[in-house]
Protein backbone atom coordinates (compact mmCIF):
# COMPACT_ATOMS: atom_id res chain seq x y z
CA UNK A 1 0.00 0.00 0.00
CA UNK A 2 1.44 3.08 -0.82
CA UNK A 3 -0.24 6.76 -0.97
CA UNK A 4 0.84 9.86 -3.26
CA UNK A 5 0.68 13.64 -2.61
CA UNK A 6 -1.34 15.24 -4.77
CA UNK A 7 -1.64 18.68 -4.87
CA UNK A 8 -3.11 19.36 -8.84
CA UNK A 9 -7.18 17.95 -8.41
CA UNK A 10 -7.22 18.83 -4.73
CA UNK A 11 -10.60 20.94 -4.71
CA UNK A 12 -10.41 24.15 -1.92
CA UNK A 13 -13.24 22.65 -0.19
CA UNK A 14 -10.79 19.95 0.65
CA UNK A 15 -8.24 21.63 2.05
CA UNK A 16 -11.27 22.90 4.30
CA UNK A 17 -12.42 19.87 5.42
CA UNK A 18 -8.99 18.28 5.99
CA UNK A 19 -8.57 21.45 8.58
CA UNK A 20 -11.61 20.20 10.35
CA UNK A 21 -10.69 16.74 10.79
CA UNK A 22 -7.13 18.10 11.74
CA UNK A 23 -9.00 20.13 14.35
CA UNK A 24 -11.90 17.07 15.42
CA UNK A 25 -8.11 14.75 16.33
CA UNK A 26 -6.89 17.95 18.13
CA UNK A 27 -10.14 18.28 20.28
CA UNK A 28 -10.24 14.42 20.46
CA UNK A 29 -7.30 14.96 22.83
CA UNK A 30 -8.70 17.55 24.47
CA UNK A 31 -11.84 15.15 25.59
CA UNK A 32 -9.44 12.14 26.27
CA UNK A 33 -9.71 10.66 22.78
CA UNK A 34 -6.67 9.53 20.47
CA UNK A 35 -5.50 12.28 18.52
CA UNK A 36 -7.30 10.95 15.08
CA UNK A 37 -10.29 13.01 13.19
CA UNK A 38 -12.04 11.82 10.55
CA UNK A 39 -14.75 12.55 8.31
CA UNK A 40 -17.00 11.67 5.07
CA UNK A 41 -18.20 14.18 2.63
CA UNK A 42 -19.57 14.39 -0.62
CA UNK A 43 -20.87 17.14 -2.89
CA UNK A 44 -19.26 19.78 -0.83
CA UNK A 45 -21.36 18.22 2.11
CA UNK A 46 -20.14 16.93 5.37
CA UNK A 47 -22.37 14.16 5.95
CA UNK A 48 -20.61 12.47 9.54
CA UNK A 49 -17.41 12.81 11.52
CA UNK A 50 -15.69 10.65 13.63
CA UNK A 51 -12.60 10.61 15.97
CA UNK A 52 -10.57 8.05 17.76
CA UNK A 53 -12.54 6.63 20.83
CA UNK A 54 -10.01 3.41 21.44
CA UNK A 55 -9.43 4.24 25.04
CA UNK A 56 -12.38 6.25 25.98
CA UNK A 57 -14.72 3.15 24.90
CA UNK A 58 -12.47 0.23 25.34
CA UNK A 59 -12.44 -0.62 21.80
CA UNK A 60 -9.76 -1.35 19.38
CA UNK A 61 -11.18 -0.96 16.25
CA UNK A 62 -13.38 2.88 17.23
CA UNK A 63 -11.02 4.90 15.36
CA UNK A 64 -11.49 8.13 13.60
CA UNK A 65 -12.30 6.52 9.79
CA UNK A 66 -14.40 3.62 11.63
CA UNK A 67 -15.91 5.96 13.62
CA UNK A 68 -16.69 8.21 10.36
CA UNK A 69 -18.14 5.56 8.46
CA UNK A 70 -20.28 4.13 11.05
CA UNK A 71 -21.90 7.34 11.75
CA UNK A 72 -21.75 8.37 7.77
CA UNK A 73 -24.19 4.91 7.00
CA UNK A 74 -26.25 5.33 9.75
CA UNK A 75 -26.76 8.87 8.71
CA UNK A 76 -27.68 7.96 5.05
CA UNK A 77 -29.16 4.21 5.92
CA UNK A 78 -27.29 2.18 3.42
CA UNK A 79 -24.25 0.44 4.44
CA UNK A 80 -21.99 1.30 1.05
CA UNK A 81 -20.39 4.77 0.63
CA UNK A 82 -19.97 4.81 -2.97
CA UNK A 83 -19.45 8.47 -3.95
CA UNK A 84 -18.15 9.85 -0.50
CA UNK A 85 -14.43 10.54 0.08
CA UNK A 86 -12.96 9.82 3.80
CA UNK A 87 -11.22 12.69 5.23
CA UNK A 88 -8.73 11.87 7.52
CA UNK A 89 -6.32 13.70 10.05
CA UNK A 90 -3.91 10.88 8.89
CA UNK A 91 -2.53 8.62 6.91
CA UNK A 92 -5.48 5.02 7.60
CA UNK A 93 -4.15 2.25 9.45
CA UNK A 94 -4.57 -0.95 7.22
CA UNK A 95 -7.75 -1.96 9.45
CA UNK A 96 -9.57 1.64 8.29
CA UNK A 97 -7.86 1.65 4.93
CA UNK A 98 -9.72 -2.09 5.07
CA UNK A 99 -12.77 -0.29 6.40
CA UNK A 100 -12.90 2.22 3.43
CA UNK A 101 -12.50 -0.63 0.86
CA UNK A 102 -15.19 -2.29 1.99
CA UNK A 103 -17.30 0.97 2.50
CA UNK A 104 -16.33 1.41 -0.94
CA UNK A 105 -15.59 5.46 -0.10
CA UNK A 106 -14.35 6.87 -3.96
CA UNK A 107 -11.53 8.49 -2.21
CA UNK A 108 -9.68 8.55 0.67
CA UNK A 109 -7.50 12.20 1.19
CA UNK A 110 -5.09 12.78 4.32
CA UNK A 111 -2.59 14.58 6.02
CA UNK A 112 0.19 13.82 8.62
CA UNK A 113 1.00 9.99 7.13
CA UNK A 114 2.53 7.03 9.15
CA UNK A 115 5.83 8.45 9.99
CA UNK A 116 4.10 11.27 11.46
CA UNK A 117 1.98 8.92 13.73
CA UNK A 118 4.83 6.76 14.70
CA UNK A 119 6.72 9.60 16.18
CA UNK A 120 4.12 10.40 18.54
CA UNK A 121 3.71 6.77 19.97
CA UNK A 122 1.10 5.55 16.91
CA UNK A 123 3.52 3.21 14.96
CA UNK A 124 1.45 1.00 12.72
CA UNK A 125 4.84 0.77 10.59
CA UNK A 126 4.90 -3.08 11.75
CA UNK A 127 1.49 -3.50 10.49
CA UNK A 128 2.09 -1.92 7.25
CA UNK A 129 5.11 -4.43 6.85
CA UNK A 130 2.56 -7.33 8.40
CA UNK A 131 0.22 -7.34 5.24
CA UNK A 132 2.68 -5.91 2.68
CA UNK A 133 6.01 -8.19 3.47
CA UNK A 134 5.92 -11.25 5.87
CA UNK A 135 4.30 -14.34 5.28
CA UNK A 136 1.81 -15.42 7.22
CA UNK A 137 4.02 -17.82 9.46
CA UNK A 138 6.15 -14.58 10.14
CA UNK A 139 3.02 -12.76 12.08
CA UNK A 140 2.97 -12.25 15.39
CA UNK A 141 -0.49 -14.31 15.84
CA UNK A 142 -0.97 -17.95 14.42
CA UNK A 143 -3.40 -17.61 11.81
CA UNK A 144 -4.71 -21.34 11.83
CA UNK A 145 -7.47 -23.01 9.67
CA UNK A 146 -9.62 -25.95 10.78
CA UNK A 147 -11.12 -27.55 7.98
CA UNK A 148 -14.29 -29.02 9.10
CA UNK A 149 -16.97 -30.60 6.69
CA UNK A 150 -19.59 -28.02 7.16
CA UNK A 151 -17.56 -24.67 6.56
CA UNK A 152 -19.79 -23.83 4.02
CA UNK A 153 -22.77 -23.83 5.28
CA UNK A 154 -23.05 -20.22 6.28
CA UNK A 155 -22.60 -19.19 2.69
CA UNK A 156 -24.73 -22.32 1.40
CA UNK A 157 -27.61 -20.66 3.50
CA UNK A 158 -26.56 -17.25 2.15
CA UNK A 159 -26.46 -18.12 -1.45
CA UNK A 160 -29.93 -19.96 -0.84
CA UNK A 161 -31.54 -17.22 0.65
CA UNK A 162 -34.11 -15.56 -2.36
CA UNK A 163 -34.32 -12.05 -0.05
CA UNK A 164 -30.55 -11.28 0.60
CA UNK A 165 -29.19 -8.31 0.02
CA UNK A 166 -26.03 -8.33 -2.15
CA UNK A 167 -23.24 -5.96 -1.11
Amino acid sequence: MTAHTQEAGVHEFERAWLEEAIQLATTSVANGGGPFGALIAKDGEIIATGNNRVTSTLDPVAHAEVSAIRAACRQLGEFTLEGYTLITSCEPCPMCLSAALWARVDRVVFSADRHDAAVAGFDDREFYDLFEKRPASMWPMAVDQLDLPNRTAPFDAWVAKADRVDY
